[in-house]
């Protein structure tokens, strides 16, 4: 990726809007590489950790954003644990997936999105994961409603590897009741994002 690194091109303002949502100093970064070294699903990425942290310095929000690195995190916090300078990349990471989501910055236009949100829908509604509903969501959402349905889908119902009705928890009560906590976090953190927009 070639891009022309001159005080111009640099916006403070994404850089800005980062550290202050994730409570951390992305501009401690010095580039050591040991975050995208340690990461499992680097190699995926558009831009592994370290790339991503040098374009949230540079403030380059609309590469970064609508790549797929965010996305593909699973959270591991093995790059804030390796990280000398104690920046919890991980929470960087789930900052830009809030900052996509409330509408701030361009988000990526992959599936990936599609998919985070069905897969939390299901866990919401049944508390586990339904299986042929998540597929049939994602198939629909994302405009390709028979992807894996032959042969493949239809060998593993024939199996009995996806069940046609979803098992539900134990205590859907505590599920709620969670649910509705994690929603006023989440409610919270997009206020503080249109706070800085206004």
């Amino acid at each position: 990726m070639k891009y022309e690194l001159q005080l111009k091109n640099i916006k403070e303002g994404f850089r800005k809007d980062v550290e202050r949502l994730s409570k951390q100093k992305i501009s401690n970064c010095y580039q050591c590489g040991k975050c995208s070294a340690g990461c499992p699903v680097a190699y995926a990425m558009d831009y592994p950790p370290s790339m991503a942290m040098r374009m949230i310095q540079l403030g380059m929000h609309d590469q970064l954003m609508s790549a797929n690195t965010s996305w593909f995190c699973v959270s591991c916090e093995t790059c804030t644990t390796r990280c000398p300078r104690e920046i919890d990349i991980a929470k960087v990471m789930d900052t830009l997936k809030i900052m996509a989501q409330a509408g701030k910055y361009k988000m990526s236009d992959n599936e990936i999105p599609i998919f985070d949100w069905i897969f939390l829908k299901s866990i919401e509604l049944t508390g586990k994961i339904y299986e042929l509903g998540m597929i049939g969501a994602y198939n629909v959402l994302s405009l390709n409603p028979f992807k894996d349905v032959f042969p493949m889908g239809v060998k593993m119902i024939l199996k009995g590897k996806i069940s046609f009705i979803p098992h539900m928890i134990y205590n859907p009560f505590e599920l709620i009741k969670n649910i509705r906590m994690f929603r006023k976090i989440k409610k919270k953190d997009r206020e503080r994002i249109y706070e800085k927009n206004a």
